[in-house]
C-alpha cells in the first residue's frame, strides 16, 4: 500500500470510533500539543479496531509529571498499565523494580527491526530492551533563510564558526534575536556533548556502574557555555527571556528570531508557521571547526509495561503496543509532528513511498542520519541516577551566570557538586543493587 493509503487507512480509522468498549486499560503519557494530537489519533484508531477491549489515553500535561504521578500511583496500586517515559527517567525506571522489560513480556517481538539508536538508550548494558521505543527525537539546527539571504548568507551554517559569523551578518541587518537556545541540558549539554564525543560523566556516563561523577566542567563543554554567555553579551545569542515570545521554539516560528537548535519534534509546528511567509531550512546541529562528528541521543520517550496487572490487561497493552509498531502508525505520527521513525521498516517503506524528501518527513532522514553517525562510549546515551533532579539543578546554575550573579565556570563547577551529591545519593539508595 503507498504510504498515502497508509496515513488515511489511519485517519480512517480514527473517524469510525464507536462507543466505548468494557475493558479499559490506561496508557499514560507526558505528550503536548502537536504529539499530544497525534498520540490519540493512534488511541482511537487502536479501539476503532477492537471489540471487547479499548485502550484510555490519558494525557498528564508533562514527561515529568506522568512519571511521578506514575511511581506514587504504583506505590498506591492506582498505576497505568502502560507508561511513556521520557528518556532522562530511563534509569530511574529499571531500578524501580515496577516495570516489566518488553523484551521479557514480548519475546516474539523482532526487536532487532528497531534502528539502533532509537532503541540503545533504552536498553541495558548487556543490550536487554526495556521498554519500546515511541516518539523519538534528536537535535536539529533551523534556519528562517529568507533572513539569512537577506543578510548576505547563502546556506545554512554547519559550524559553530558559522553560525556566529551568520549571527553577526544578521544583527548588522537589524534582527534583534539572530540565534536562539533554551540552554537547558537536553540542547546545550547532552547533545553537545554527545555529538562532539565528549562525557558528561565518568563510567561512560554511568554505563558502566553507578560510582560516578561529573565532568562537565572542564573542556569543550565549558568552552562552549562559556562562548554562549559571551555570545549573548554581544547580542548575537537569545534565550527564553530575552525574546517577545517568551519560548524559543515560538521566538523562531514568529520569526522573531533567524536561527535556533531545537527537537526534531518542533519541524512540524515550524512548517505549519513559516507557510510560504518564510523558507526554512533543517539540518544537522552545528559542531566546532575541526572537531569529529558523533551521534546525537535519541529523546522523547518510550513505552514501559508497570507490573502489577492482569494477564488480560497485558494483552491488550501487547496488542496496542503492537499496533504502533506498524510502519503506517509510525509514519502518520512522523508526518503530524516531526518525530522520526523507530523500526528500519517504516523507514524502508518511507523510501519506497518517493516521500522521503517531501516536505512533511524532512526530519526522518536527517534524524536517523545524525543518529546513526560513529558513536563512542561519552555518546551512547545518559545512564544517571536522580538524572531529572539534576537537569533542573543544570539549569538554576546555567540562569545564575546568564544573570551575572556568577561567572560562567563557577556556575558549571557548583552545578557539578550538586550534582555529585545526587550520584551519590543514589549510588547508596542502589548500592546492593546491580546496575542492569
Amino acid at each position: 500500500m503507498k504510504l498515502r493509503g497508509l496515513v488515511a487507512a489511519a485517519i480512517t480509522a480514527l473517524l469510525g470510533v464507536g462507543a466505548a468498549r468494557a475493558a479499559n486499560v490506561e496508557f499514560w503519557y507526558g505528550n503536548i500539543s502537536k504529539a499530544e494530537e497525534a498520540t490519540q489519533a493512534a488511541c482511537a484508531a487502536f479501539n476503532a479496531t477492537r471489540s471487547k477491549d479499548r485502550i484510555t489515553c490519558v494525557g498528564q500535561g508533562s514527561y515529568e509529571v506522568a512519571m511521578q504521578k506514575a511511581i506514587a500511583g504504583y506505590r498506591a496500586k492506582t498505576h497505568p498499565v502502560l507508561l511513556q517515559v521520557f528518556d532522562a527517567g530511563t534509569l530511574d525506571l529499571m531500578l524501580s523494580g515496577a516495570a516489566i522489560p518488553v523484551a521479557e513480556a514480548m519475546p516474539n517481538v523482532n526487536w532487532n527491526d528497531y534502528i539502533k539508536a532509537t532503541k540503545s538508550y533504552y536498553e541495558t548494558s548487556s543490550g536487554k530492551l526495556y521498554s519500546q521505543p515511541y516518539n523519538a527525537s534528536t537535535l536539529l539546527f533551523y534556519a528562517n533563510m529568507s533572513q539569512l539571504e537577506r543578510a548576505g548568507v547563502a546556506r545554512a551554517p554547519k559550524t559553530w564558526e558559522e553560525v556566529i559569523d551568520a549571527a553577526r551578518k544578521l544583527k548588522a541587518s537589524g534582527s534583534t534575536c539572530p540565534f536562539v537556545t533554551n540552554a537547558e541540558p537536553w540542547i546545550v549539554l547532552e547533545q553537545f556533548a554527545a555529538r562532539h564525543g565528549e562525557p558528561i560523566a565518568t563510567k561512560s556516563n554511568g554505563y558502566d556502574g553507578l560510582d560516578t561523577e561529573y565532568v562537565f566542567n572542564r573542556g569543550l563543554i565549558a568552552q562552549h557555555l562559556t562562548n554562549i554567555k559571551q555570545w549573548r553579551d554581544e547580542g548575537l545569542v537569545r534565550l527564553d527571556i530575552d525574546t517577545r515570545a517568551g519560548k524559543f521554539v515560538a521566538a523562531f516560528m514568529s520569526g522573531e528570531c533567524a536561527m535556533m537548535e531545537a527537537s526534531s519534534g518542533s519541524y512540524s509546528q515550524a512548517l505549519q508557521a513559516f507557510g510560504s511567509k518564510y523558507k526554512l531550512a533543517v539540518t544537522m546541529a552545528p559542531m566546532y571547526a575541526g572537531k569529529e562528528r558523533h551521534n546525537t541521543l535519541v529523546g522523547g520517550a518510550s513505552l514501559w509495561l508497570m507490573k502489577g496487572h492482569s494477564d488480560a490487561e497485558y494483552e491488550t497493552a501487547k496488542a496496542f503496543l503492537d499496533f504502533l509498531r506498524k510502519p503506517e502508525q509510525q509514519l502518520a505520527f512522523t508526518a503530524a509532528t516531526g518525530f522520526v521513525p523507530v523500526t528500519q521498516s517504516a523507514l524502508d517503506i518511507l523510501k519506497a513511498s518517493g516521500r522521503a524528501n517531501d516536505p512533511q518527513f524532512a526530519t526522518a532522514a536527517i534524524g536517523i542520519e545524525s543518529m546513526t553517525m560513529p558513536s563512542t562510549p561519552a555518546s551512547r546515551g545518559i545512564r544517571l541516577g536522580f538524572y531529572m533532579q539534576f537537569r533542573n539543578f543544570f539549569t538554576e546554575e546555567l540562569q545564575k551566570a546568564f544573570s551575572g550573579q556568577k561567572t560562567m565556570q563557577q556556575a558549571l563547577n557548583d552545578a557539578k557538586a550538586r550534582g555529585d551529591q545526587l550520584l551519590q545519593r543514589f549510588a547508596a539508595t542502589y548500592k546492593s543493587v546491580k546496575l542492569p
